[in-house]
């Protein structure tokens, strides 16, 4: 049996939540490498500056959409907001298939996720909520080997709203017929604890993640952890 450390057990009780839902970039594997080095193809097929790992970095986190526009925009929201819609569709044409080549070889799962899942697998229920497309979701995860991990996967083009919005985690609490008192969601950005927010769960934050380049703290998570394990029991 899993044993949550005290804090889980204090709002959960002994058994700690029924559901966890799961982030999946910055949260359980480093993502960027590979859309950073996708993202440098668009940019150079598009006669435009490569960008630094950094700044993809910060860029990430709102679906593949608003990745592409900030890195046509150079960062800059507004201008990345107001971009043409067929100027996003070609860069799509150079980025998809650039990213999709490297997908299938995750980068780099982050220290503890592994031996979390082992750890709570069978002891609560768990479920990817992400903002990733499902076409580029699914062969990562199962490139990873964690198919079996996962009672469900809800990525961001399942539905009419993603993170921020509390609609898939929502969604994910209706299909499992649990309540949100019952769950748990992990994420490493202002998107998730937003999305935890708005739908009355509590959440646990991992401070490695990339959030823009804020601090994590300042989203006022329930927990703040440097690694998933801190959730368990010493």
């Amino acid at each position: 049996m899993t044993v949550w450390n005290r804090a889980l057990q204090q709002a959960y009780g002994t058994q700690g939540p029924d559901l966890v839902m799961l982030d999946l970039d910055g949260t359980l594997v480093d993502s960027v490498p590979d859309l950073h080095a996708a993202v440098n193809v668009m940019l150079s097929a598009m006669g435009r500056a490569e960008a630094s790992s950094l700044n993809v970095s910060h860029w990430v986190g709102n679906g593949l959409n608003m990745l592409l526009r900030r890195a046509l925009a150079e960062g800059d929201e507004t201008r990345a907001l107001a971009l043409d819609e067929q100027l996003l569709q070609d860069a799509h044409c150079h980025f998809d298939p650039a990213y999709e080549a490297g997908v299938h070889h995750a980068t780099g799962v982050y220290p503890g996720v592994n031996e979390w899942l082992q750890a709570t697998a069978g002891n609560c229920r768990h479920v990817l909520v992400t903002n990733k497309s499902r076409r580029f979701t699914e062969p990562l995860i199962a490139s990873l080997g964690w198919q079996d991990y996962f009672e469900l996967l809800v990525c961001g083009d399942d539905l009419a709203e993603k993170k921020p919005s509390a609609m898939p985690l929502l969604y994910v609490c209706e299909q499992l017929q649990l309540t949100a008192q019952q769950a748990l969601m992990i994420g490493d950005s202002r998107n998730d604890i937003r999305a935890a927010q708005a739908a009355g769960i509590r959440s646990a934050a991992v401070t490695y993640g990339y959030n823009h380049g804020e601090n994590i703290a300042d989203s006022q998570p329930d927990w703040l952890v440097n690694n998933l394990l801190e959730l368990l029991a010493d």
